[in-house]
Formats: C-alpha cells, sequence, structure tokens
C-alpha cells in the first residue's frame, strides 16, 4: 500500500526536525506529509530545508494561518486523496506518538479485513507515560462517555494515532466533519464505524511531548462533551 503519514504543525521546528528521520528510518516505505498552519518559528522552512535530504518523500503543505488541528487533517486528508495515497495515517509532531509505535499501525492494516487501525492507549498492551492523574481521568473518561452514548465498543475514542483506507475517508464524507478540536477524532471513529468499516485496536506507549508547549486547554476538552450529543444525532 501507497502510506502517507500527516504531521500537523504549529511551532514544533524542534521536533520537526527529529521526528522527520526516526519516522523513515523506522518505516522506509512510507511518506510524510507536514501540514504547518504558517508556523511563526519557521517550521515550515525548516522542513523545505530536510526535503531535499528526503526527495519524493517528505512533502508540505502550508495554510495561511493556525484554524485547528481538524482543519489541519482535512486539508491533508484531501491531499492524499488527490495524490493517490492508499492508506493515510495521523501522526503527531511530538513523540507522544513513537516512530517505533507506527510500524505496529502498519502492519495491522495490512489485514484486508481491517478498515482502520486506531494506536490505542487503552486495548492490553497500551499505556501513557509520565501522565498526571487528571489528566488520566479525562482521557480514560472521556472515551468512556463516548463509548457509552456512541454504542460502538472502541477502548480510545479520543486518541490522534489513527490509521485509515482510502475508501474510509472518502465514504464519510470528509466535507461534513464538524468537529475541529478535540472532538475530532471521535466523530471521524464514529462515522467510520457507523458506515459499517471495521476497526483493529493496536496497543501503543503515549507519553508526553519532548519539546514545546500542549496544545490542549479546558475549552478543547469541554467542546468534546457536548459534541459527542452531536455527533451522534
Amino acid at each position: 500500500m501507497k502510506s502517507l503519514v500527516i504531521i500537523p504543525t504549529y511551532n514544533e521546528i524542534e521536533n520537526i526536525a527529529e521526528i522527520v528521520p526516526q519516522v523513515f528510518l523506522k518505516n522506509p516505505a512510507v511518506h510524510i506529509l507536514v501540514v504547518d498552519d504558517n508556523s511563526p518559528d519557521g517550521t515550515a522552512k525548516k522542513v523545505q530545508q530536510m526535503q531535499s535530504q528526503h526527495q519524493d518523500r517528505l512533502h508540505l503543505l502550508n495554510r495561511s494561518g493556525k484554524q485547528g488541528l481538524g482543519k489541519a487533517y482535512l486539508a491533508g486528508f484531501e491531499w492524499a486523496l488527490q495524490n493517490s495515497y492508499d492508506l493515510i495515517i495521523e501522526m503527531d509532531a511530538d513523540f507522544s506518538h513513537r516512530p517505533e509505535d507506527l510500524v505496529k499501525v502498519l502492519s495491522a492494516a495490512e489485514n484486508p479485513q481491517t478498515d482502520f487501525v486506531i494506536g490505542s492507549r487503552y486495548v492490553p498492551g497500551g499505556e501513557t507515560i509520565n501522565w498526571s492523574f487528571l489528566r488520566k481521568l479525562i482521557s480514560r473518561g472521556g472515551s468512556l462517555y463516548s463509548r457509552l452514548i456512541l454504542g460502538f465498543p472502541i477502548r480510545d475514542w479520543t486518541g490522534g494515532f489513527n490509521a485509515w483506507k482510502a475508501p474510509v475517508l472518502q465514504k464519510m464524507g470528509l466535507g461534513q466533519i464538524q468537529s475541529n478540536g478535540y472532538s475530532f477524532q471521535i466523530e471521524l471513529k464514529y462515522k467510520a464505524s457507523k458506515n459499517g468499516f471495521q476497526v483493529q485496536e493496536v496497543p501503543i506507549v503515549f507519553a508526553d511531548r519532548r519539546v514545546g508547549q500542549s496544545k490542549m486547554n479546558l475549552s478543547i476538552v469541554l467542546e468534546a462533551f457536548y459534541r459527542v450529543w452531536q455527533i451522534r444525532s
């Protein structure tokens, strides 16, 4: 399968310089698309410098400003489908999604019975490290809350380390996705499941970011809790 890893960035110049070569080292067949929201720190320029080292495998999609994670991924999905990729993977720039776990995600996607893959913190073998009790409570509680309301037995609803086969994204109607923050991942998984696509969750280790500041805040979390009801309707 022709596989593309989408990495959204905003002020990730230090992380992107490290994550790109690590992904390529551990996953030699994949391509990477960095979707940058006009980072003031020069993230896009750093990617442009790296492109000469990776030729046709490293791509850059520049956007005019900070528009949110969901919109960044939607732009990346559209680019991937236009360029005929078979498998599209969401991945963070900050090493909270480990390149070595990408190997497992890609392997699971090879199963012809699997339509999308979730890198899951909450199946046996998955874990989070360096998280506070409150953060664990919010994350686990959000997934349980989503599972109870939306009715599908996914364990990790809120996680963002996911792989989608192209027909899944084409079928769910990307133009109809309403969420942009924390609930974006929930809405994608719900729409895919509701359309009858089969999921496989593989265990990952999720660590706190190495460099920079988390973009998570209370408003993003609160949005997810009320958006779940809108997603279901």
